[in-house]
């Protein structure tokens, strides 16, 4: 891909970091989604391709089948916590794909899986939003040195309305902030 002004390189490793990230906010939310609907594997399959490449193998379509079909599911699922769920899940297999593109959007590719889970785990604890904030704060402490790198080589996080942009500015900020 052309690198532009303002644009950068990511190694693979550095990839796989943000992948690991993305992919540890969804598995801690996946059973959300799968009590709801316990016949439908495509969030896990999303989850489950998104460490194989965190975890070293090459990035293939794998990656971007199984957040298609993870955010399908999420549109189909009954209930909003598991479509967040299933998003976070389909956000972490899409990871692997964070393009060297300096624009905030691709900042959801770093950030939005674990916005989503925040937001399912809050609707599942009755709309409560110091459990997102606590998911948030939770993920702020696990980030690593290489995951805040790769975001500090970005502008910061769009400013959105929905609860899910809310808390991946809160998580955004606290990143950027030493």
């Amino acid at each position: 891909m052309p690198i532009g002004p303002g644009d950068f390189e990511l190694t693979m490793d550095e990839l796989r970091a943000v992948a690991r990230y993305a992919a540890e906010s969804a598995q801690e939310v996946l059973g959300f989604f799968e009590d709801a609907h316990p016949e439908d594997a495509r969030p896990r399959t999303a989850v489950e391709a998104a460490w194989t490449f965190a975890n070293g193998a090459p990035r293939t379509k794998l990656q971007r089948v199984a957040s298609l079909d993870a955010h399908r599911a999420a549109r189909a699922a009954a209930g909003e916590a598991a479509g967040h769920a299933a998003r976070a899940a389909g956000d972490a297999a899409s990871a692997a794909y964070l393009h060297p593109l300096a624009k905030a959007t691709q900042v959801g590719h770093i950030l939005r899986a674990t916005a989503s889970a925040a937001r399912a785990a809050e609707l599942r604890a009755g709309d409560d939003p110091a459990v997102g904030d606590a998911v948030i704060r939770q993920a702020r402490r696990r980030a690593t040195p290489v995951l805040i790198d790769v975001l500090g080589r970005y502008p910061l996080a769009p400013t959105g309305k929905s609860r899910v942009a809310h808390l991946m500015k809160a998580l955004d900020s606290s990143l950027r902030t030493p």
